[in-house]
């Protein structure tokens, strides 16, 4: 029995259907594997949820966190970084994969109080023209032990930071805050 030409033309229309299916399930896949790399190695989005790092962040900012420089080098001074809360803020009832973010104040070894509304780096007042208002309590003297940060929130008195849980471990720390693309008027790096 031979073939009728439309039984043919049918099977070549569903083999190029099944393809054209196969072609776009592989790009899905590519698509997929591509996005869990950038975000787990690279980059990632976040959202501000809180007012604590007002007036340079607002509630509502979403901004892209790179994660490779601190491969390279320790955050630095004045750096935004997003972390996972360390082990005090966990018994504290804070989820592990909740992140925060603060500015690093003191880096391991560095000598950090606050008197007299202002912030003492080994002892040196640090110009902070990033903050809502100077803090209102002091804070006697830390020296911040190895592999371990200082950090603050730039809303110095609605700030839950190391002041009131300690040092944050290096190991917690997931990447530098680098750039705004929310909301758009105020889009830009950070």
């Amino acid at each position: 029995m031979i073939p009728h030409e439309s039984d043919v033309k049918e099977e070549r229309a569903s083999l190029k259907v099944w393809r054209s299916w196969q072609e776009n399930l592989i790009l899905i896949a590519i698509a997929l594997c591509l996005a869990f790399f950038i975000r787990t190695f690279i980059a990632e989005p976040r959202y501000i949820p809180s007012d604590s790092m007002l007036p340079t962040l607002h509630t509502g900012d979403r901004l892209v966190v790179e994660k490779i420089s601190y491969h390279f080098h320790p955050p630095i001074t004045g750096d935004i970084i997003v972390f996972q809360p360390p082990a005090e803020l966990q018994r504290r009832g804070y989820p592990k994969d909740q992140a925060f973010i603060k500015r690093v104040i003191g880096q391991p070894g560095e000598v950090v109080s606050v008197a007299s509304g202002k912030v003492y780096l080994n002892g040196q007042p640090l110009a902070e023209d990033y903050i809502a208002e100077p803090p209102n309590q002091p804070y006697q003297p830390v020296k911040v032990p190895e592999d371990e940060f200082f950090v603050m929130g730039d809303n110095r008195n609605d700030s839950n930071d190391s002041r009131y849980w300690g040092f944050l471990p290096r190991e917690n720390v997931i990447g530098r805050a680098a750039f705004r693309f929310w909301p758009l008027d105020r889009i830009g790096f950070i």
